[in-house]
């Protein structure tokens, strides 16, 4: 059930943001909504809703139809849906065309795809994140 062509026809997605070469370990799907405090030591998946802060230690990736309200804390972070509260990444932020962003953006790098929109405090740079 777990062997490896389950593996490789879990990783066959889109592109590679949504295979998250670790392995996707955490969704939260479509239609799913989630009050409270979300902790991962590894990858996240986010295509539903969540209202509080998220403190993901590896990468956090959002879909189209995600949607965050609270303080997001990650290593890196792929977003395509909207975010309303704090972003702090410790690498790389890409935003994507379809991506929101309502409020303070705090990251090493950030990458903006034409399209993607934000609204708030945005601070780049390593001198940010201590």
């Amino acid at each position: 059930m777990f062997g490896k062509n389950d593996k490789k026809t879990a990783s066959q997605g889109k592109g590679k943001d949504t295979n998250l070469a670790n392995g996707i370990l955490c969704v939260i799907a479509k239609g799913t909504s989630i009050e409270g405090d979300l902790v991962a030591e590894e990858n996240i998946r986010i295509d539903g809703n969540v209202i509080g802060d998220i403190n993901c230690k590896k990468k956090l990736v959002m879909g189209p139809s995600g949607t965050i309200s609270g303080k997001i804390n990650c290593n890196d972070s792929s977003i395509e849906g909207k975010i309303v509260g704090e972003i702090k990444v410790f690498g790389r932020l890409h935003l994507h065309a379809t991506a929101n962003v309502e409020g303070k953006i705090i990251a090493q790098k950030l990458i903006v795809d034409e399209g993607a929109g934000y609204s708030g405090e945005c601070l780049i740079g390593e001198q940010h994140l201590a």
